[in-house]
């Protein structure tokens, strides 16, 4: 089976949440976030190593980041890197490469990830990512993974779960109830205090067939578009056929398109310590802690007096911090950050990046 196993990577965003460490010129996926030599997309490569052949390893991304994706993933085929001439959110890009992938694998089994999320627990996730691939290989289900929540966090949306429906071929597996909008934080504590709402991890695995009928059903106007191109899928016309039509797709989600839409559509519970890595407060959180909570991301560090901060210097230099308590410190080429954690949702308006 691990022959029709293919990955699809959404690596297109283009924004600057860790900002100065990223930039609209490099966002995070291709930043060493973590300090541990590898990109977040890499990582993301890494964690499927067992799963999926590297030949059936897809990267959707924006044209101004090809070159970036070839030179971190130099072991995917340069065909298997798919360029988005604009951006259209999730459904016209997991559109495009489904149709893509079908032309060359008609019996294709595709997990869909995106590019900038971590995993603590990689064995787990391996785990629970074969199991769902086992469940659609042969059926017409749509799987999504649904986190474990571990706090009210309204930064996320929320899978409901049918505990009460499990899948005959797999008890793991439930039906899904319905699909949550990021709540408010009264409305994410009342969530947490039941079994059955998970967190959308925007991980998705289903078989080609069954995401081409899907979008056949309930986005005729996009097929009709990607349908148009099957003709040059896989040929020298692709990108210039793809520049000229992509663009007419609807600016949708694929939660929108899809999922709050279609029948057979089941979540599969999981736990392997998942972040999305939104923010630097976070990176914090995923991050190993010092007795005083501090998470410090770089080689020569030395903390005086300094509580709950994240400080990220990884270019080789001294860096010494006294007497902060809720900071990000962050340092790049010629840029430092220091800004309060509680107040980092106004650092893109620090920034000046766009």
């Amino acid at each position: 089976m691990k022959t029709n196993n293919h990955l699809v990577i959404m690596a297109g965003g283009v924004g600057s949440r860790f900002w100065p460490m990223s930039t609209a010129e490099r966002p995070k996926q291709f930043i060493d976030v973590l300090g541990v030599g590898r990109t977040l997309l890499q990582l993301t490569v890494d964690r499927f190593g067992s799963l999926i052949d590297k030949e059936h390893i897809w990267v959707v991304t924006n044209q101004k980041y090809v070159n970036l994706v070839h030179q971190q993933l130099p072991e995917v085929p340069i065909g298997n890197i798919l360029c988005e001439p604009c951006r259209r959110n999730t459904a016209p890009c997991i559109a495009y490469v489904s149709w893509r992938i079908k032309a060359q694998d008609p019996k294709a089994n595709i997990v869909v990830t995106p590019s900038d999320h971590i995993v603590i627990n990689v064995q787990e996730f391996q785990r629970v990512i074969s199991s769902c691939m086992s469940f659609t290989y042969d059926s017409d289900a749509i799987v999504t993974l649904g986190m474990k929540p571990t706090r009210p966090e309204t930064g996320y949306g929320y899978i409901q779960a049918d505990l009460s429906a499990t899948s005959l071929r797999n008890k793991s597996i439930y039906r899904v109830d319905s699909f949550r909008e990021k709540p408010d934080l009264d409305t994410a504590k009342q969530y947490i205090q039941k079994n059955n709402y998970f967190w959308n991890a925007g991980i998705f695995i289903w078989n080609v067939s069954t995401i081409v009928n899907a979008f056949r059903i309930y986005q005729p106007k996009m097929t009709k578009i990607f349908d148009s191109l099957q003709h040059t899928l896989g040929t020298d016309m692709e990108q210039t056929a793809i520049n000229e039509r992509f663009p007419m797709c609807e600016n949708i989600s694929v939660d929108y398109a899809i999922m709050e839409k279609a029948e057979e559509i089941f979540v599969c519970p999981a736990d392997f310590g998942w972040s999305d890595l939104g923010t630097w407060g976070a990176l914090q959180e995923q991050s190993k802690h010092d007795l005083n909570g501090n998470a410090c991301i770089g080689s020569n560090i030395s903390v005086f007096e300094t509580r709950n901060c994240i400080i990220h210097a990884t270019q080789e230099k001294k860096v010494v911090v006294q007497g902060l308590d809720g900071y990000v410190v962050a340092e790049n080429d010629d840029t430092l950050l220091i800004c309060k954690l509680s107040e980092e949702q106004r650092i893109k308006q620090f920034s000046g990046e766009n």
